[in-house]
Order: structure tokens, then sequence, then C-alpha cells
């Protein structure tokens, strides 16, 4: 960086033997009495001052800033260089002063320093430019740079002084926030394909309408239940036993439910997917089955186990003891219908799997058997639930 050195007035040097000026200090100064201030004419004759102090707090206040603070000439030839800088872009001053500015421009944004330049010598002041720039290891970094003129003492610009901030953070944080965007966009749409879909097949079998505006409510319920879940976790899953034990909460006999497997936590392609599945079995055994009273017993039970071809396969079994197993009237014929289309061709094709469904002697079995890939958690979260169709 370089420092500015106070001026002597001329009335004020020593003359040697010969009459030659030479740059002592006047006596005064000699003597211990510093001056603070020093002044020089300037146009008109006009006195100019020069503060040493204010200079040096200047000066400290550059070293320090977090901010790259370059100044250069009207050449575009940088002549200081701040540590901020070094950090910023890579380069040391020794590296920086001395060449030119475009060393640290893209070529195809050249023409944005010509302007610049134009500008400052045309007195304005370049306000707040968000723009790319190149480090030292030919990496780009958005920065944010103000730009204003630098006048010499009697006023005419000579060069231009840059502040440069680092703005990547907040760049990379509008970055992830238009994806979020995209993706939630993506996401609602998917919702209301589901919740048509939803619409659609319960009007087909019901024909009370205070039996469809509840049946509705209720399956709406599970997909926010399951939808509660993932943004709790911020879109990255959720745990299949949590999940189970969302979406049986509203039957309670939670002392009848029994759920065995080691921990696993679900993409959310199968939370809600598995989550429309367990409300519909949730939602029967608590009409007819174990849940609709006090001798029954659900057993959710999952494991991992390899195919023929030795691919790691997922394992899950919903089985429900009955002691009286009730038949279900005829006239319910809508959990025949919506329910087994969720759970024996939405919820295994939306994961690439297959499922079962046996009701015999005192007992419901549901079955599904699909790739574990398709139901852990991944970095690839670009799946979403599949419509019920008839």
């Amino acid at each position: 960086m370089m420092i500015a050195i106070p001026l002597v007035p001329m009335d004020q040097r020593k003359q040697d033997q010969a009459g030659r000026l030479d740059d002592a200090r006047p006596t005064d100064r000699d003597k211990g009495d510093l001056a603070l201030t020093d002044t020089v004419k300037g146009p008109d004759n006009v006195e100019l001052t020069s503060d040493p102090l204010a200079d040096a707090r200047l000066a400290a206040i550059v070293e320090s800033s977090f901010d790259a603070i370059i100044s250069k000439d009207l050449n575009s030839v940088i002549q200081t260089w701040n540590p901020a800088a070094t950090r910023l872009f890579g380069y040391t001053a020794e590296e920086a002063v001395g060449r030119s500015i475009t060393m640290l421009i893209p070529p195809n944004l050249h023409d944005e320093e010509t302007e610049i330049i134009s500008r400052i010598k045309r007195g304005e002041r370049v306000e707040s430019v968000e723009t790319i720039r190149c480090r030292k290891d030919g990496s780009p970094v958005h920065i944010s740079i103000t730009v204003s003129p630098i006048r010499d003492r009697m006023g005419v610009i000579v060069g231009a002084s840059k502040v440069a901030r680092d703005i990547s953070t907040s760049k990379e944080s509008e970055r992830r926030i238009r994806l979020l965007l995209r993706e939630i966009n993506h996401r609602v749409k998917n919702q209301f394909a589901v919740i048509n879909s939803i619409i659609r097949e319960t009007a087909k079998a019901t024909a009370d309408p205070k039996a469809f505006e509840t049946t509705l409510r209720n399956r709406i319920l599970a997909l926010a239940r399951s939808h509660d879940l993932l943004v709790s976790s911020e879109w990255s899953g959720a745990s299949l036993a949590e999940l189970i034990q969302h979406q049986l909460e509203p039957y309670g006999h939670e002392e009848q439910v029994k759920l065995s497997g080691e921990p696993v936590l679900l993409r959310p392609n199968a939370v809600q997917n598995l989550g429309m599945a367990f409300h519909e079995l949730g939602t029967n055994s608590a009409k007819y089955g174990a849940l609709s009273g006090e001798n029954g017993q659900v057993s959710v039970s999952w494991t991992v186990e390899r195919d023929d071809a030795g691919e790691e396969m997922f394992a899950l079994s919903w089985d429900e003891a009955v002691p009286d197993l009730q038949t279900e009237p005829s006239q319910t014929t809508q959990r025949r219908g919506f329910g087994s289309v969720v759970l024996l061709r939405v919820a295994p094709q939306s994961l690439g799997g297959s499922a079962t469904m046996e009701r015999a002697d005192g007992r419901v079995t549901w079955r599904l058997r699909t790739p574990l890939l398709s139901v852990l958690d991944t970095q690839d979260d670009n799946e979403h639930p599949v419509p019920p169709h008839a």
C-alpha cells in the first residue's frame, strides 16, 4: 500500500551553505514540536492542507478493511492493493501493483473496464455493480464493486478507487432459492394431481355426500401428515417408524400396534406414497379390523433381503390379527376400490415394486417388496408421488 508522505512547505525548508534546499524539518520540529498539518498553494494561490494524522487513519482503515480496496490510474494500472484484495483474488500486493486491472476481468467482460474508466474521467461514481472477476487460480468470483474518482490536491482526476466485496455466498443462496421455488412448484402441482385423483376415485364409489366429504377430508389430512414430516426434515426424508405412527395416530389403540425393523430413512417419494398406503390400511383396520376393538393386533415389520440376482430388496409386511374379523359390507365398495388402487398399484408402482393383499382366517396381510434404493433416502430427490388412477 502507498503511504502518504506529508509535504514540507518551501518557505520552511533549510538551505545548505551552497544555497541548496534540503529536506530537514523546521527548527520548531527539531525541538519536538510536531505540526499536525502541512500546507501547499493550490490554484489561485488557495492554501491546501495535508493532515498526517488523518492520512494515517485512512491508511489503517484501508489496511484492516474486510473489503478489497484497490486504486488504479486512468490507464487501469493498479497502484495500491490492500490485504483484503489478496484474500479475495489470491494475488499479493507485489504481484498486483503495476499490472493492469484487466488481469482480474474475464475476457468477455473487458468492456466493463472501458466503461468504468470513461465514467471516472467524467467525474462520475460507479455505484454497486454486481459482476464476475477471476482469482489467481482462474476460478470465477461474484463481486459487488463501487468505483470512485481519485483527485490530486489540485482537484484533477488522476485515477480510481475500487471497493470490491465477495457476494458468492449470497449468489449461491439466490441460486438455491430459485431451485427450491422450482421444486416447490413441481411438488405443489403434483399434490394437486394426487388430490384431484383422490376426489375422482372417492366420488366414483361414494353416493352419500356426507360420506364423500368425510372420506375425502381424511385422505387429504393423511397427505398433510406426510407433508408435515417432510417439511420438518427440509424434504430430506422421514423415518419409516415415525411415518407409520403419524398415519395411525388418529385411530388410537397405539398399544395394539407393534413395529419391528431396523431404522429406515425413507425418500420423500416413499414417504408420500407409503403414507397414503398406511392411511388406507389404518382406516380399514379402524372400521373393520384390529383397531376397531380391544382384541386385535397390528404388526408392521420390514427387512432387507436379496433377490435371485443379488439386488437388495426392501420387504415390508402389515399383518393384522383379528379374532372376530368382520366382513366389509357391500356398500363400502369405496374401501375396496380406492384402497385397493393405492395398496396394490399406486404405492408399489411408485417404488418400482409389487404388493399383495390377503384376507383369511381372521387375518389381513399386506406385503410390499421393492428395490431398496427406491425406499432409502438418497441425494436424488427428484421423484414424486404417482397420482392414483383406477
